[in-house]
């Protein structure tokens, strides 16, 4: 019986397991996001998450800390220097997991996990939310104004281009009749 076995061991042993939570916990703190099994993010998202608690607190013996778990300089100067600051007032919940389907070799559960607070799509930062409309004919009357608008509208520059190289060949026209005239 696995009465309180609450870690998942993940088929390794223990040195491999955390060796391979250490990079995975790098690269997750470099890129952001990683693509990975639901079952390797799930036990990630209990390795890392501590981790960015205790860079909250940005000393010597938290650094030290977090370094003896990750053992990569760039990965715990990232996660001091840039992701601290954005995660400062958040309470937890530091990392989300978004379910892609399975693999198509062994049919593996497979997730995209990511830092919350650098996902610009779901923070809004890219496009602005579309606001709701209903369908509705147009009135007459505002056809009748778009028809006067279109025609009073200015020219593009496109059109303004389009109509350039006849001017020009009007000039060239004109240069012609001038030259052939002083032969005269």
């Amino acid at each position: 019986m696995r009465h309180s076995r609450v870690i998942n061991h993940l088929g390794r042993t223990s040195s491999h397991r955390k060796a391979m939570l250490a990079n995975m916990a790098t690269s997750l703190i470099l890129h952001k996001r990683i693509t990975t099994t639901t079952a390797k993010a799930k036990a990630l998202r209990t390795y890392v998450e501590p981790l960015i608690t205790k860079s909250k607190d940005d000393s010597t013996h938290s650094r030290r800390l977090v370094f003896s778990y990750l053992k990569d300089k760039e990965a715990v100067a990232v996660l001091f220097r840039e992701i601290s600051p954005k995660i400062s007032e958040r309470p937890g919940g530091y990392t989300r997991i978004l379910k892609t389907g399975n693999r198509i070799g062994d049919n593996a559960d497979m997730c995209i996990l990511e830092l919350v607070d650098y996902n610009e799509g779901m923070l809004g930062g890219g496009e602005a939310a579309k606001t709701k409309t209903t369908r509705r004919r147009k009135s007459s009357k505002k056809k009748e104004e778009g028809a006067v608008a279109e025609t009073k509208a200015p020219k593009t520059p496109k059109a303004a281009k389009a109509e350039q190289p006849e001017a020009t060949a009007e000039k060239t026209e004109g240069a012609d009749a001038d030259s052939a005239a002083e032969e005269k």
